[in-house]
């Protein structure tokens, strides 16, 4: 008990709220995926296909960010990284026209797993990426602890909340330019801290609260011009 109050006592909070934030503004779409791939089981397997599908997405989601954190001292695989959630960042607060979902929903239950897990696989690169980049804040014996510990706890907010979630964030939009700037801020440390530039830029890691504020004013400024710039193309 008591170890387990002293595991508490050093969790990197900062890390986790950005591991839990992250995992509701990116897997938002997780939840519609659930829902259309169970929508045509008899009623009394649906809460099986949910509690299934969502454990074999959450299990696949964990192993593939356990493999991406230990990697992340490859050369160049941080900045190749932080290029990523500069996109992706972008891609949040000024997201392209998309249409609806195509999950083809299964009648029978481990169909209905399936099309869940392999969605959500597709689905998760970017989650995978900026969860990894997150934990790198926390010290390396308490990284997957944090990220299994933000998933499980953002795991309830998505299958349980997701439309409540859908209309605070109509509500209050200033959430989205928060998460893309939280994006922008972990691509940017990412990419300072890539130990392929070290080797050229050795000074390079004093520039880390630099860094992250230029990756976040990168991703808002360009995500406000593309949105400026359709704005005026629709009137045109």
């Amino acid at each position: 008990m008591e170890a387990l109050i002293a595991w508490f006592g050093e969790i990197h909070w900062v890390a986790v709220l950005q591991i839990i934030l992250i995992d509701i503004l990116l897997g938002g779409d997780n939840a519609v995926v659930i829902a259309l791939a169970c929508r045509s089981l008899d009623p009394h397997l649906r809460v099986k296909g949910i509690i299934y599908g969502a454990g074999g997405a959450i299990l696949l989601r964990v192993i593939l960010i356990a493999f991406a954190v230990s990697v992340m001292n490859v050369p160049f695989l941080k900045f190749c990284g932080g290029l990523l959630l500069l996109w992706i960042g972008i891609k949040l607060i000024a997201p392209a026209d998309e249409g609806e979902h195509e999950i083809h929903a299964s009648r029978r239950l481990w169909g209905a797993v399936k099309t869940i897990i392999v969605a959500d696989l597709i689905m998760s690169i970017d989650n995978v990426i900026a969860i990894a980049g997150a934990a790198e804040q926390a010290p390396g014996h308490h990284q997957m602890a944090l990220v299994i510990f933000g998933l499980l706890v953002s795991v309830p907010f998505i299958l349980g909340g997701s439309q409540i979630i859908l209309k605070v964030i109509d509500r209050f939009p200033i959430i989205v330019y928060a998460g893309g700037a939280l994006l922008g801020w972990i691509a940017g440390t990412l990419m300072v801290d890539d130990p392929g530039i070290l080797t050229h830029l050795p000074n390079l890691p004093a520039l880390h609260t630099e860094g992250g504020i230029a990756g976040a004013v990168f991703v808002l400024i360009v995500a406000f011009a593309i949105k400026f710039f359709r704005s005026k193309k629709t009137k045109a």
